[in-house]
């Protein structure tokens, strides 16, 4: 009777550990399938992070040309890694970077995924068959005259770069969102508060066009601190003498990386120093603090001043986008302004992360950027994602109660500091004991002690003249 042959499952690949059977049909190889079993530690593997990979095939893409161009590797090997690294780069093949985003090896274990699934993918543009690596090899071919120590930096460089702009996109629109509630509430007039208590009139909308400020700032600062991810290490190779890269490669791979990026990147003038540096993710992380703080202060504000709606401020109104109780009927809480606060207690917490493994690096390699990319990636798209619900769902519906907010203003004891020019401080101060013993509004006293006549006491009030709305700022100028 004839045998029949089985197609195998695995293929025996051998690293200096000893031999491994991976999946036949895998992409990656001996060292990321390794790196998988070492490291079970978030159950969340580098395809989560595409920003990260698509760094990764980019800089495979431009060490291949820099390789051809030099004369290291000839013109087939060097095309084929080049069409399977802009497949990657493009979107394919991610479910094959297997590796958890927190690893030990100072991301080797991410340089080494990336090596097997481009060369694996090379090998096919060939003709032949994964894991025949005599023809073409992840570190003899797609690994040349490269390091993990200078490639991994560099895709988290450029990879930090991608992922930033859809939080710069988002504050963008939250920036806009802002301006227009400053003007749509520029005549509301209310009582502006310091340490919760009444202080002098305002307005509603030179409240939110705070708002727009405060968001234009962080916009221009998080701008400026991607800046400095722009200046990458590659060719500094292992501690950056450029052992094993050739003259003339450092700069031929960064003009190739740049022209495939996007990014006006610059070779470090210190290759050595800039190998061991981490401090712009930590200047980096610094700046998204600041973002997540000021937007943690802006949702405060926000639920503070629409509690209620009976028994608090109940200023404005926070749109209603689900039932806030299982047990409380009608209750409305305010949802979107507390996801935002509790992402920005994480991005507070990843910013300490990010500082520890900064300051935990020795010699010439900081061994912890895996913990610090991931950090900052989360902070990115965490940090986006709140942003664009607080705009969507929050500010873009938030109404104002302008009746409640023009008694507030008259009753208000704080309304006599808007008086006082013209009636003096001793009799301002007596408007103020009795109002607030009687509970009579400030306005109603004036006109009955004939302080003022009621078309004075109209103008005076006016609400261009208690927000001195002519020196509202203008934030429509802050910078973009």
């Amino acid at each position: 009777m004839p045998q029949t042959s089985q197609t195998p499952s695995v293929r025996s690949e051998h690293d200096l550990v000893g031999d491994l059977d991976v999946p036949v049909d895998a992409y990656y190889g001996v060292h990321a399938l390794r790196a998988a079993h070492n490291f079970p530690i978030t159950g969340r593997p580098l395809s989560t992070n595409p920003a990260l990979v698509r760094a990764l095939a980019l800089v495979k893409q431009a060490a291949a040309r820099a390789n051809r161009d030099l004369g290291l590797l000839d013109a087939e090997r060097a095309a084929v890694i080049e069409a399977a690294a802009a497949e990657v780069a493009a979107g394919a093949l991610h479910d094959e970077f297997i590796v958890d985003v927190i690893q030990g090896g100072a991301g080797t274990s991410s340089n080494m995924n990336a090596n097997e699934v481009i060369a694996n993918r090379a090998l096919e543009l060939m003709g032949h068959e994964k894991g025949e690596y005599r023809y073409l090899h992840p570190n003899d071919h797609v690994n040349l005259s490269q390091s993990t120590n200078d490639v991994y930096p560099t895709a988290v460089n450029v990879a930090t770069v991608f992922a930033a702009q859809p939080l710069l996109d988002a504050l963008a629109r939250i920036q806009e969102a802002f301006r227009a509630k400053a003007t749509e509430f520029r005549t509301v007039v209310k009582m502006g508060r310091t340490q919760l208590q009444d202080a002098v009139p305002m307005t509603l909308g030179q409240e939110f066009g705070t708002y727009a400020v405060t968001i234009g700032e962080d916009r221009a600062r998080l701008a400026e601190s991607l800046r400095l991810m722009h200046e990458i290490n590659l060719g500094a190779t292992a501690i950056g003498t450029g052992l094993n890269a050739p003259v003339g490669y450092a700069e031929t791979a960064r003009a190739h990386l740049a022209d495939l990026t996007g990014i006006d990147l610059v070779t470090s003038p210190d290759l050595i120093e800039a190998t061991q540096d981490v401090g712009a993710f930590v200047h980096l992380s610094g700046v998204l603090k600041r973002v997540a703080i000021k937007l943690s202060k802006i949702c405060n504000d926000l639920r503070l001043l629409s509690s209620g709606p009976r028994a608090g401020l109940n200023e404005i109104n926070l749109p209603a986008v689900q039932s806030g109780s299982s047990i409380m009927p009608g209750k409305v809480n305010p949802v979107i302004p507390e996801v935002v606060n509790q992402v920005a207690f994480q991005v507070v917490g990843h910013d300490l992360t990010i500082s520890m493994a900064a300051e935990s690096g020795q010699l010439q390699l900081n061994a912890f950027e895996p913990i610090i990319v991931h950090s900052l990636s989360e902070s990115l798209r965490h940090l986006a994602a709140a942003v664009d619900t607080l705009t969507e769902n929050c500010i873009t519906g938030i109404t104002a109660n302008e009746d409640l907010l023009r008694r507030n203003v008259e009753h208000s004891i704080g309304l006599v500091t808007a008086l006082n020019p013209r009636l003096g401080y001793a009799a301002s101060t007596s408007i103020a004991m009795e109002a607030l013993h009687s509970g009579r509004g400030v306005a109603e006293l004036v006109l009955e002690r004939d302080l003022l006549s009621a078309d004075d006491l109209a103008a005076l009030l006016r609400p261009e003249r208690l927000a001195n709305l002519s020196d509202l700022p203008d934030c429509s100028a802050v910078s973009d």
